[in-house]
């Protein structure tokens, strides 16, 4: 490019009003570039939405059943199974720290082994099949190792085939599990984040590149770096505005599909998962501060390139 193209350039002859402050003559939304951080907002979005609803499932099943301590009698026989989880019963009445506790009916342990033994063959197969009697006790703290021990100092006397155990044992597990797809989500945000940043780079890298006489004249017209900068960063602005908008909008139809899909399961650690109003504006920032990273990493790499050009 000619010297004298470059200042026309610059003070706009031949060009439209609206573009005659711009040194990359370049169209909103154009390129693949608002497409690339399109995807990388929606699925940044969907990562977070993930690892939330997985914390929040957590923690409510966590506070759930933190306090709770199932005693189960396992006698074969039917009468003298009733008459412990009954004598059971009453010696937990009176003991301190217990907010509360029930004996588990028989239609509702019949219709937990249903789905593995089927309708009708609990009662059927009573005598082979013998079902615990069981009693939801629920503490007014956290089921420590010294409080079980106390229930079973009053429980085992009056009912020798007693077994007592703590709730959140059962699921540690399956809570430890949910806790690693959750640094998981966590960890897969920050490389989408970083590969945004990438792609940004590599933009303002290309883009510089392209418009490198136009940016030579403007050093010998007195434009500074920072000037130079600021064209490239509102230029990846508007494209990252309008992707992240796009992003974050197939994002939130995924994730409403998706509640909808797992809503119907009825499972208690999925209900549990749903996402809170504080959820839904964390999502809402997730185009914020992609484009205000995107602009961050547009504007520092064509300070450190403009530094190197010179």
């Amino acid at each position: 490019m000619s010297v004298r193209a470059a200042i026309d350039r610059l003070r706009g002859k031949g060009l439209p009003s609206s573009r005659r402050v711009e040194i990359i003559p370049q169209a909103r939304m154009s390129g693949p570039m608002p497409w690339v951080i399109a995807i990388m907002v929606a699925l940044t979005a969907i990562a977070l939405a993930a690892g939330l609803a997985l914390g929040n499932a957590v923690s409510a099943a966590r506070a759930e059943i933190d306090g709770g301590v199932t005693v189960q009698v396992i006698e074969p026989r039917a009468e003298l199974r009733t008459a412990q989880a009954a004598r059971a019963v009453e010696a937990l009445k009176t003991m301190p720290g217990v907010a509360g506790l029930r004996l588990v009916p028989q239609e509702e342990l019949d219709a937990l082994i249903e789905p593995w033994l089927g309708t009708g063959i609990a009662s059927a197969t009573g005598a082979a099949i013998p079902v615990p009697a069981l009693i939801d006790v629920r503490l007014k703290g956290p089921a420590t190792p010294a409080q079980l021990e106390a229930i079973g100092r009053r429980v085992i006397p009056v009912a020798p085939s007693a077994k007592i155990d703590a709730q959140s044992n059962w699921l540690k597990p399956v809570f430890d599990a949910m806790v690693s797809l959750q640094v998981l989500s966590i960890a897969l945000v920050a490389l989408l984040a970083m590969a945004l940043a990438a792609a940004v780079l590599l933009a303002a890298r290309s883009a510089l590149g392209a418009n490198r006489d136009t940016i030579e004249i403007v050093h010998l017209l007195g434009g500074t770096d920072a000037q130079v900068a600021r064209v490239f960063q509102r230029s990846i602005g508007y494209d990252a505005a309008g992707g992240g908008t796009v992003g974050l909008a197939l994002a939130l139809v995924v994730i409403l599909v998706l509640a909808r899909r797992f809503s119907g399961l009825g499972a208690g650690l999925v209900d549990n998962g749903a996402l809170v109003w504080s959820d839904w504006l964390l999502l809402a920032l997730v185009p914020i501060l992609a484009t205000l990273l995107a602009m961050l990493t547009a504007r520092l790499t064509v300070l450190h390139a403009l530094r190197r050009m010179l």
